[in-house]
């Protein structure tokens, strides 16, 4: 594994980890005192379902490329994060007291671009020359995901989850020019993920809310090798999705 992209998901899975330390520390330090006042059996159901939509920011996770012809044009390529859209179907299976196996089948639309750092010298030579080049999908997911539960305090309940997801890309390019017959930025259509993340269940009266945060972290390279300066620039494209989402339960 690319030592990079190991450092960075190390960065990104300890800021998760540490949100969630500090959000389950106060929870389960108070004992749950009184009568629940809303859904008291509600997490005692062996099977209950839901929906969740959220908001996304996505970006490609890439290496540029160490090929020494190359670097005489480019002094590097970058991606940043972009907004997207998340709807998915929640199915909740109780394994027991404090932990649940989760399925969402959903839809996620993201967009992530790539942005390119040329010489100057190259740049003024060749003044057509992109700057950055945007790639939109329409991931068709399926996660799979564990859900820790912490002590319930009053209407009140943090989680943790981890898992896998996959998913399919329905707007691949990898076959498509676009209109101007120039090459694009085309991928594979699958895409497997890696997810941890932090929630909080709030019990109202008649139905189960939920805020979470999430980050997928793709561990499949999605780059389909072309010879265009804008593809061969990296070596590689990986995932690497936050997405901030909201649960209703019933």
């Amino acid at each position: 594994m690319d030592k990079a992209w190991s450092h960075n998901t190390r960065h990104s899975l300890s800021r998760v980890v540490a949100i969630a330390t500090l959000l389950l520390a106060l929870p389960l330090s108070i004992r749950a005192q009184g009568q629940m006042a809303n859904l008291g059996a509600f997490d005692r159901k062996l099977l209950h379902y839901g929906i969740q939509v959220g908001y996304t920011q996505s970006k490609f996770d890439l290496h540029f490329s160490d090929d020494a012809q190359l670097r005489q044009t480019l002094q590097g390529v970058t991606s940043y994060y972009e907004r997207g859209f998340h709807i998915a179907v929640v199915g909740d299976l109780r394994l027991g007291k404090w932990l649940n196996l989760r399925a969402l089948p959903g839809v996620t639309l993201v967009t992530r671009n790539v942005s390119y750092s040329w010489e100057e010298q190259y740049l003024s030579l060749h003044h057509s020359l992109e700057q950055a080049r945007t790639v939109e999908s329409v991931y068709g997911d399926l996660p799979i995901e564990l859900k820790y539960r912490a002590v319930r305090y009053g209407n009140f309940r943090p989680y943790v989850t981890a898992g896998a997801s996959y998913g399919f890309d329905f707007a691949s390019l990898r076959k498509n020019r676009n209109r101007t017959n120039q090459a694009i930025i085309r991928l594979g259509a699958s895409d497997l993920r890696y997810t941890m993340g932090v929630g909080f269940d709030f019990f109202l009266r008649y139905i189960k809310f939920a805020i979470e945060m999430k980050m997928n972290l793709g561990v499949i390279d999605l780059k389909v090798d072309d010879p265009d300066v804008y593809i061969s620039s990296f070596d590689y494209l990986r995932t690497r999705t936050f997405m901030l989402s909201f649960t209703f339960e019933g």
